[in-house]
């Protein structure tokens, strides 16, 4: 072999599992070989129509050049349209709207808008990537990549559950950033004009996390569906694992009237009967998502 070959075949082995280069060298070398002889065609003639080394290479290990292959990319594209569309706009006006309640004014209010959306939207950006792009790299794949009519969805109308995905994620996403706010701006004005937490504050130090992770995990379960349209078995479990997170623990907190914090109900009278009927509506309101994600599941 010329160096000019043994270039060509180092360059694509060193790229390749170190287990696999022994073989696919000598492959390399006699197929180049056998076709400048069977051809009589110059030894950079039959290179240059190998290709570059780099793509045979991936041929050769089954690694894709590109960020994200084609397999992933439909779902990837549908996400990302889903966060920049109607997470992003709920994340802006609610860093807007609590950017106004702390008296700044309307200029502030405006930059603030305009720094999330750019800060926010860039990260959705990056880390939706980086993640789709370590999923494309995940070794023995083949049930991602292969496409069936089985995989077809039945007919419906069109958007189909859409809308009231989007609007539940939504929900969630603000009652996350109303938690949030009210423990960090103390929004309550007492009758002394003391700013105050409308929640306990003790929530902080055990019962409110649980609640917050579980919103959290909704938020990430009903993004995956309105990416996919499709409810699988790992999907409905997480469903079902994140309502008994945030919902168990809220309804615990209600019932046992430590929801509101002292100075809130030292201004505003709370009915003892609203603490029993409020626990239920959310484990009741709980159950029904449950169970109507179980029968899609189903059907």
């Amino acid at each position: 072999m010329t160096p000019l070959t043994e270039r060509y075949v180092q360059e694509v082995v060193r790229r390749i599992p170190a287990g696999q280069r022994d073989d696919i060298a000598e492959e390399l070398r006699t197929t180049i070989a056998d076709t400048i002889e069977g051809r009589g065609a110059a030894e950079r003639e039959v290179l240059t129509e190998m290709g570059d080394p780099l793509r045979l290479a991936a041929c050769y290990s089954g690694r894709p050049l590109a960020l994200i292959g084609s397999g992933l990319y439909p779902a990837y594209m549908r996400l990302l349209k889903l966060l920049l569309w109607t997470v992003l706009p709920l994340i802006t006006a609610v860093s807007v709207v609590l950017d106004v309640l702390d008296d700044n004014d309307a200029g502030s209010a405006i930059g603030t808008g305009i720094g999330t959306a750019l800060v926010v939207g860039a990260q959705m950006f990056a880390w939706l990537t980086v993640v789709f792009a370590l999923i494309d790299r995940i070794p023995q794949r083949a049930a991602v990549d292969t496409w069936t009519p089985d995989d077809l969805p039945e007919l419906r109308e069109p958007d189909k559950g859409g809308l009231a995905a989007g609007l539940s994620v939504a929900w969630n996403v603000l009652l996350i950033g109303l938690i949030v706010w009210q423990h960090v701006a103390e929004p309550f004005r007492t009758d002394s004009g003391e700013r105050a937490q409308v929640l306990d504050p003790a929530l902080w130090s055990g019962w409110i996390w649980p609640v917050l992770a579980g919103l959290a995990g909704l938020v990430a379960i009903e993004v995956v569906w309105i990416g996919t349209r499709r409810w699988t078995f790992p999907l409905v479990a997480g469903y079902v694992g994140a309502t008994a997170v945030f919902a168990l623990p809220l309804a615990w907190i209600v019932y046992q009237k430590e929801f509101f914090s002292s100075a809130f109900l030292a201004d505003v009278t709370v009915l003892d009967s609203f603490y029993t009927v409020a626990a239920l509506g959310v484990l009741a309101v709980s159950a029904g998502n449950v169970i109507k994600a179980l029968r899609d599941a189903r059907g």
